[in-house]
């Protein structure tokens, strides 16, 4: 649902719909009009962004969120003209809101301060260490959620390139995606009172399976 419900915002590019969608695809670069080629496109172009960033994050890099602007960029440039820039409309999720969009500039300096920071480079030795960074950043980054679309893909993928900091193989979240997505949604509106154990619990399983899968 987006802010349009309460006000129009059709005006803007990010929430214009594609004409002959039927409503069900933001208006795009590529001119897709059904979810599930949407869905296609999208994966293709992430799993591109994956391999050039996996090639270019350094092993003791910092993260900004001019960083995160550039990763979205890179991954959907070429779908959506507003790519890589914060959202200017407000949405939610099941009855649940995200930030309001004109505090999104200051809460994501923030999350750089006080997250990113503190987090990237995410060089901890113990995977429980891991798992509580990956949750924190992770966590705070979806409540924002910063961008139109493709917020959860992005985390993960951030994520993938903080345990690759960490040592770790690229993260299967084939879990997280599949029967423990009840759990997950409940796992980031927990962080509202800065709880982020149900959020680590999920990491380690991701990690946990991981590893499994890697030996």
């Amino acid at each position: 649902m987006t802010a349009s419900d309460r006000y129009n915002t059709s005006h803007l590019p990010e929430d214009q719909l594609e004409p002959g969608s039927n409503g069900e695809v933001l208006k795009n670069l590529e001119g897709i009009t059904t979810r599930d080629e949407m869905e296609v496109f999208e994966t293709g172009y992430l799993w591109s962004a994956e391999r050039v960033l996996v090639e270019q994050i350094k092993e003791d890099q910092t993260f900004t969120v001019e960083d995160l602007c550039s990763m979205h960029q890179l991954w959907l440039g070429k779908v959506y003209s507003w790519a890589g820039r914060y959202r200017q409309v407000n949405i939610s999720k099941d009855t649940f809101d995200f930030a309001m969009a004109r505090v999104i500039p200051t809460m994501m300096q923030a999350f750089e301060r006080d997250q990113l920071t503190k987090y990237t480079p995410c060089l901890f030795e113990d995977n429980d260490d891991v798992a509580m960074a990956l949750a924190e950043v992770h966590v705070e980054l979806m409540l924002i959620h910063p961008f139109r679309e493709g917020n959860g893909r992005l985390g993960r993928l951030l994520a993938t390139l903080m345990a690759l900091q960490a040592g770790l193989p690229p993260l299967n979240f084939s879990e997280m995606a599949g029967h423990l997505k009840e759990d997950y949604f409940a796992a980031v509106r927990a962080g509202l009172d800065k709880n982020y154990q149900p959020m680590k619990e999920m990491f380690s399983v991701v990690i946990e399976m991981t590893l499994w899968q890697n030996e």
